[in-house]
């Protein structure tokens, strides 16, 4: 069932004010002393069908953990102090899950219930709304478990040291995920409606957007199709 244009504005104010709490409380927590480490979170995005690939990829196996488990890892291995996920199909199955391998101070989930009939866009926007108060967060497809622990301290490093609203590894001169986001960006993401798709959220921040460049093949790496995720199991192997 389609939403009428006045649920949309309607939805679309109630999470512009939900997201100026967040920042308000993440600028709180960011100038309340000199020197304080910057809080940082993250937000996984793992709500889809998996069409692609044929087989639920949150649930494939790599080694002894699910693709899902190891990209959580890899990202509270980088230094979120807590990681978001945002889930859909099979919710139930992948809640359970993360539950039962990570503490809940390490792990929220939120649901995307119409993940059936939205884009990555609806999930972007529904674990926006549903992310703790923090200075900023790193973003990334639940298919990407292989980013280095480096990449994300350096991605870090990179906004404390320019102030930067939105910081991108760039592997070979090619922007990469996982973005690091700041929160006073939660607002104008949330407005944005996908005239040009999730990449084109990061238009209203071309001024104010650092560029890390890394060596990190695990930024290169995902698991649309098979091939892929042979690929990406070959060389998590090999590290």
């Amino acid at each position: 069932m389609q939403r009428g244009a006045g649920d949309a504005i309607e939805q679309v104010g109630a999470l512009r004010a939900y997201a100026q709490g967040i920042s308000t409380r993440a600028l709180q927590a960011m100038h309340c002393g000199k020197g304080m480490p910057m809080q940082i979170h993250g937000l996984i995005l793992a709500a889809g069908f998996s069409r692609r690939m044929g087989a639920f990829k949150p649930l494939l196996r790599i080694g002894e953990q699910t693709l899902l488990e190891t990209s959580v890892q890899s990202m509270l291995a980088g230094g979120a102090m807590q990681v978001t996920v945002v889930l859909g199909h099979r919710s139930d199955e992948c809640a359970a899950l993360l539950r039962s391998t990570f503490p809940p101070e390490q792990v929220r989930v939120i649901i995307n219930p119409d993940y059936a009939t939205t884009d990555m866009l609806a999930s972007f926007h529904a674990g926006l709304t549903g992310l703790p108060a923090c200075d900023a967060f790193y973003l990334l497809p639940g298919d990407m478990p292989a980013i280095a622990p480096e990449t994300y301290r350096r991605l870090a490093l990179a906004m404390s040291q320019s102030g930067a609203m939105v910081v991108f590894p760039m592997v070979e001169e090619r922007r990469k995920h996982p973005p690091l986001i700041a929160a006073e960006a939660i607002p104008e993401l949330l407005a944005y409606q996908g005239e040009t798709g999730l990449r084109g959220a990061w238009d209203g921040f071309a001024g104010n957007t650092a560029e890390v460049a890394v060596t990190d093949e695990g930024c290169t790496l995902d698991a649309d199709t098979e091939a892929d995720f042979e690929r990406l199991k070959a060389y998590l192997a090999s590290r």
